[in-house]
């Protein structure tokens, strides 16, 4: 018995010396603590505020005002426990090792960060552009730092990772899609009145771009007809149903002015042969 109370004082007494100790250095790394937290929730705010109040892209201002927040907050606590004697060489070495090995870890999704924050700088597409990369067309539905989105016109959602949009080629069609298609004409036939036909036809719908007009002109002489191309700009997410009313609209009109689509012929000739 006189022996656990021998422990009981000694451990009574360790605790009353190093509070003694250390009382002010614990109370000043808690106080630089608290001061660290409020103060980054404050220049967060502070930064919001500002990147609302100038327009910027909401995705990379909440980004850049996290890392500040982060930094302010992991400075203070640096501060706090070197307030404590602790020394924190050895600490900042751990934390080196762990971000190294992390970062080497998710070395992919850091790329895509990189892209994203590159994409949201240079703007090289808005939400609700339409966008062409590695042969994928979509309209722009959302832009993260990870990764964008596209949607179809059947409604299917693309997610693209940001890294595989630096690089590359990306064209920018923004609300609109080009649409080209030909249709041949008798060599026979009035070409310019089947011209006329299909551009009328063309700038009859009202989907269809006012600020892009329809180009339709001869795209070649084929062996069987004379090809009238036709080029015009159509919504994104109604490219495919555009087309086909078009294309059913110009053939209406061609055999209503009885102008002929003529399929492919061959003329056989037989030399050599007597008569019975």
């Amino acid at each position: 018995m006189t022996q656990e109370l021998h422990y009981v004082q000694t451990f009574y007494n360790q605790t009353i010396e190093f509070v003694a100790n250390y009382s002010f250095q614990i109370i000043g790394a808690f106080i630089i603590t608290i001061i660290g937290w409020f103060l980054s929730k404050y220049i967060y705010n502070v930064l919001i505020k500002f990147f609302n109040k100038h327009d910027f892209d909401t995705t990379l201002g909440k980004f850049a005002a996290n890392t500040v927040r982060i930094l302010i907050l992991g400075a203070m606590i640096v501060v706090a426990i070197g307030k404590l004697g602790i020394s924190i060489a050895p600490f900042i070495a751990a934390v080196g090792a762990i971000f190294l090995t992390a970062g080497l870890a998710i070395q992919g999704s850091v790329a895509n960060f990189a892209a994203g924050i590159s994409l949201v700088i240079s703007r090289p597409f808005k939400i609700g552009d339409t966008i062409l990369i590695n042969n994928i067309y979509g309209e722009v539905e959302e832009i993260k730092l990870a990764y964008t989105m596209l949607r179809t016109e059947d409604e299917e959602l693309i997610t693209v990772p940001n890294k595989n949009m630096i690089g590359e080629v990306i064209v920018n069609s923004f609300k609109y899609r080009i649409v080209e298609s030909t249709v041949g004409i008798s060599y026979n036939d009035d070409i310019d009145q089947a011209i006329t036909i299909i551009k009328e036809v063309i700038d009859g719908f009202e989907n269809i771009s006012a600020d892009n007009k329809a180009i339709v002109g001869i795209e070649k002489f084929g062996d069987n007809a004379v090809e009238i191309g036709m080029r015009y700009w159509v919504p994104t997410r109604s490219f495919f149903k555009m087309q086909y009313e078009v294309n059913l609209a110009v053939y209406k009109a061609l055999n209503e002015a009885q102008l002929t689509i003529p399929y492919p012929q061959r003329d056989i000739h037989v030399y050599g042969q007597t008569a019975v």
